[in-house]
């Protein structure tokens, strides 16, 4: 079996909540990274495409009714691309990634479309969500009660993490963030969107969410979410940003990319997923890590560049303490405190930015992983080609 390929990548830019792609349609926003690698990399949706997986984690009204084949289809790829959408929570995105990479390995299929979408300013976090069963209450009692915002505090008090620990990654995430995109390092990655706002034609081609100018004595000025005042690490400057956006990969067989004429990016070297508490929700990254490097006879210092998801600077901090990997090689390029995390298109977004980061520098290996709601993470390691 051979190892599939990610033959390009890319993304939109992503608008803050309520901000340039407030009155762009979903499935619009899915469907523009589509466009963008068809024309990069030069093929037939029809005859090339055999489907498309797209992260959405609030997959209801205008995010419903299958928006992965709704990307297809307003893409302009005809009826012959089929198309379909994944929950795995915050990871839908990276899982859609694993989930191509496996098919095409297995031979079942020979070129995908993996990605994700989400627009958090129609659809806010847990616009989906609905009663839980009885039983579920019953088997896990505490985990029922703990929201993201208390797990992100359980990992802080568990790990010995201070708020100045926190805060400190997130000025780095928007610093580096400011600096990577200043030095057009964001530049072959992120497609610019032609859209209407306020009933004009626009062209959105700047992340809105961050804030550069940030500094300490802003975050130290700012409330805890979760607990009382003083007693608490976590708030709205130490967690990703509400934004909307989404990202799409072309994962192929290699021998078909060679036959195509394509010129891969990256390798897909292994996936992993796993379980863990629900109660502190978001530890999942740190056995996944560690599961994924030891299942390829791997240690963090075999990895170049790592990129682990800012849902809240704690689980960053915690991942730090408990694998290989070093700050210095994580998230260079900053991360979702600083450009956002919309949910179902994130982990599709993550690989891009890596996998980018390894062509530019020359490097060989990436890591990226991410915790997922009710406890779980989620890993994939690339190899540059």
């Amino acid at each position: 079996m051979n190892d599939p390929v990610i033959v390009d990548c890319v993304r939109t830019p992503f608008g803050a909540d309520g901000g340039v792609f407030r009155d762009t349609h979903p499935q619009d926003l899915a469907a523009a990274p589509l466009r963008a690698l068809e024309e990069r990399v030069g093929f037939d949706p029809a005859s090339t495409v055999d489907d498309a997986a797209i992260g959405c984690v609030t997959a209801v009204d205008k995010q419903g009714s299958n928006i992965g084949r709704h990307a297809t289809m307003v893409a302009g790829w005809g009826d012959a691309v089929p198309g379909f959408q994944l929950n795995r929570m915050c990871g839908s995105g990276q899982t859609t990634l694993n989930l191509a990479a496996a098919s095409v390995k297995s031979g079942y299929r020979d070129v995908m479309i993996a990605g994700g979408v989400e627009h958090m300013t129609d659809h806010p976090i847990g616009d989906d969500a609905g009663e839980r069963s009885e039983t579920y209450h019953e088997q896990f009692p505490v985990g029922s009660q703990t929201n993201q915002f208390q797990g992100a505090e359980l990992i802080a008090d568990r790990w010995d993490i201070t708020r100045e620990d926190v805060d400190s990654i997130a000025l780095d995430s928007q610093r580096r963030w400011k600096e990577a995109w200043d030095a057009g390092h964001y530049d072959s990655q992120v497609t610019p969107v032609e859209t209407e706002l306020d009933g004009e034609e626009i062209t959105v081609e700047v992340d809105e969410h961050p804030r550069p100018e940030t500094d300490r004595e802003t975050l130290s000025n700012l409330p805890v979410i979760a607990r009382e005042e003083g007693d608490g690490v976590i708030h709205a400057g130490n967690s990703s940003g509400v934004v909307d956006g989404s990202a799409a990969l072309l994962v192929a067989d290699p021998d078909v990319a060679d036959d195509r004429g394509w010129d891969p990016m990256a390798r897909i070297v292994d996936t992993h997923i796993v379980g863990v508490s629900p109660e502190t929700i978001l530890t999942g990254p740190l056995p996944a890590t560690n599961e994924i490097l030891a299942a390829n006879d791997m240690t963090g210092s075999d990895i170049d560049l790592f990129e682990c998801n800012e849902a809240f600077a704690s689980v960053v901090a915690a991942w730090l303490q408990d694998t290989d990997a070093e700050w210095d090689r994580t998230n260079v390029w900053g991360g979702a405190i600083a450009h956002g995390h919309p949910l179902g298109a994130t982990g599709s977004m993550l690989v891009t930015k890596l996998a980018h980061q390894l062509q530019e520098t020359g490097q060989r290996y990436g890591l990226s992983t991410m915790c997922i709601g009710l406890g779980m993470g989620v890993a994939t390691i690339i190899e540059r080609v």
